[in-house]
């Protein structure tokens, strides 16, 4: 049998959870029992006068059937039954369905005796001021993520219901289209885009129906929004300005949704010296209007909410700005000549990181082409110019149809040139598919390997060759029979090497794999990159390259 009460208990984790606003005394308290599944067994009076519905119409139905409401409560009341099932106390608070609507009901519930006993419950309507157990806990909830629409998510689950009926961020859309980073300028109107909205009892599509995620609402001077971003304070009314009213009326549940509340609050949303948005809050007419506590609480909040939103911000810029860079250094879609195949693959390192990979394949004369591989040593912006220099300086001098020797002694004493005297690997090799045969360099860079047409595949023994950027010299070169029907891979090291398993197993565990691979009837040369691809690099640190080309047979 379970056993629920409300108040400001401790929650199950350790999390103190309080209810929003305090009353005088404990009038408004009740308690009833359920069993270990959630079946109400007892249903006293101080339950009928705080839910209004009589023992006859709840007892021995599922409470979640009869009282919850709203997204994600019936999973929350599930979470309460397991940990007390577990023997332990559960506490936090639920929108709950009374007689005359619904709201949110602060709750504690105990196991009556040890694990696996009935329920202790005892519930309180939540109408008490928000204290700092509440906000301690808000922060602990925000912020965990560099998610933009996840963090803001975060924001309004923590204050909804605890601390309003419903609640909406926006944010200015000067920030998030144009990265603007300037304080919020006065003037006639102001931009902004929601990025979510969420209303007690209302699952989250109806909301996003009426209030659309990232819409884009442009607020005249005289919105109260406006005026809580412009000077950077506090902004309570008792109703919505005409603008939204008027366009939330031309949407189907519009005018029922304005008239269910009674009592706004706008608190803006700064970071860093900068206003970035503000966040909205309502309250129905059957919970108290916003009071000097609620805008302290929510001040503090939205001080928290800023930081992370902020954060998150500028995580998606850096990530888009990394996306948009590694993209742009990649090789545009290759020319190859007939009578060769070549199938190649990049992964990145990370999102919102910048490597040093790059691959190219020049198409010459004769049915020859040219293939490159290299890898400017590091991370971020100064191995991603250092790559775009040498993979700008490798097409050009391919395209000469010089050597492969050739090529990488010039891309070394270019790379001794540069500041920083940065270093990189490569390895060039030039395919003549009428000949049968390839010719190959390497500088610093992991040996390729060859698969037969009919044999496993085997590393090639090539001068390894100092990395580019030592000012070595001449760089030898090898010729490699590569007969049709032969396989030749060029890779990268962040293919074959990771923390736990060394250089030299990765590449035994390359030409296994590329083995196994060909080995497939009717197997094709991509598919073929995805299954070495997917057997070497399944969680890769480092980026991964690579590059496999075949002579038709």
């Amino acid at each position: 049998m379970v056993q629920v009460l409300v108040e400001g208990w401790v929650a199950g984790d350790g999390r103190p959870v309080l209810p929003r606003r305090r009353g005088p005394d404990l009038a408004g308290l009740a308690a009833f029992t359920m069993d270990a599944d959630g079946r109400v067994d007892s249903w006293p009076m101080t339950a009928e006068r705080l839910f209004g519905h009589p023992a006859t119409a709840v007892t021995g139905r599922d409470l979640r059937d009869v009282l919850l409401t709203g997204p994600g409560q019936r999973e929350l009341a599930g979470e309460a039954l397991a940990e007390v099932r577990a023997g332990r106390v559960w506490t936090s608070t639920l929108a709950m369905a009374f007689a005359g609507g619904s709201g949110p009901v602060a709750i504690r519930c105990e196991p009556l005796a040890g694990p696996g006993s009935g329920v202790l419950v005892i519930a309180q309507h939540a109408t008490m001021v928000i204290g700092s157990d509440w906000l301690r806990h808000a922060r602990d909830l925000i912020g965990t993520t560099l998610d933009l629409p996840r963090t803001a998510e975060e924001v309004v689950t923590v204050s909804v219901p605890a601390f309003a009926d419903a609640a909406a961020i926006f944010v200015a859309e000067r920030l998030l289209a144009a990265d603007e980073t300037g304080r919020h300028q006065a003037g006639p109107t102001a931009v902004v885009r929601r990025i979510v909205a969420r209303v007690v009892g209302e699952p989250p599509e109806d909301t996003d129906r009426l209030l659309p995620p990232n819409e884009v609402l442009v607020l005249s001077a005289d919105s109260p929004s406006y005026r809580a971003m412009d000077g950077n304070s506090p902004v309570v009314y008792g109703e919505l300005d005409r603008d939204t009213t008027e366009r939330l009326a031309r949407r189907p549940g519009g005018p029922e949704f304005t008239a269910r509340y009674a009592s706004f609050l706008a608190v803006p949303l700064t970071a860093r010296g900068v206003v970035l948005g503000f966040m909205t809050f309502l309250r129905a007419p059957s919970s108290p209007s916003f009071g000097p506590a609620d805008i302290a609480a929510a001040g503090e909040l939205a001080s928290r909410a800023g930081v992370s939103i902020d954060n998150a911000r500028l995580y998606d810029r850096e990530r888009r700005s990394a996306i948009a860079l590694q993209q742009g250094m990649l090789p545009a879609e290759s020319k190859v000549p007939e009578g060769l195949d070549v199938a190649h693959r990049f992964l990145p390192v990370g999102l919102s990181v910048v490597g040093g990979d790059w691959h190219d394949t020049v198409a010459l004369p004769d049915g020859r082409a040219a293939l490159i591989v290299g890898d400017a040593m590091g991370h971020g912006p100064e191995a991603a110019a250092m790559m775009v220099q040498l993979r700008t300086a490798a097409h050009t001098l391919a395209e000469l149809d010089l050597p492969p020797g050739e090529v990488l002694s010039k891309l070394d004493r270019m790379a001794a040139s540069l500041p920083g005297a940065p270093f990189a690997t490569c390895v060039a090799a030039v395919v003549d598919t009428a000949r049968g045969h390839c010719v190959i360099a390497a500088a610093g860079h992991p040996p390729p390997a060859v698969a037969g047409p009919d044999g496993p595949a085997r590393l090639l023994d090539l001068p390894a060759g100092l990395p580019l950027g030592l000012g070595a010299g001449p760089v030898e070169t090898t010729e490699v029979a590569l007969p049709p029907g032969a396989v030749l891979a060029l890779y990268t090291d962040g293919l074959v090497e990771t923390r736990a398993r060394s250089l030299e197993d990765g590449i035994t565990a390359l030409r296994d794999e590329l083995s196994t691979a060909l080995a497939q009837p009717g197997g094709t040369l991509d598919g073929c990159a995805e299954s070495v691809l997917s057997a070497l690099a399944p969680h890769a640190e480092d980026d991964v390259t690579l590059v496999l080309a075949r002579i038709q047979p």
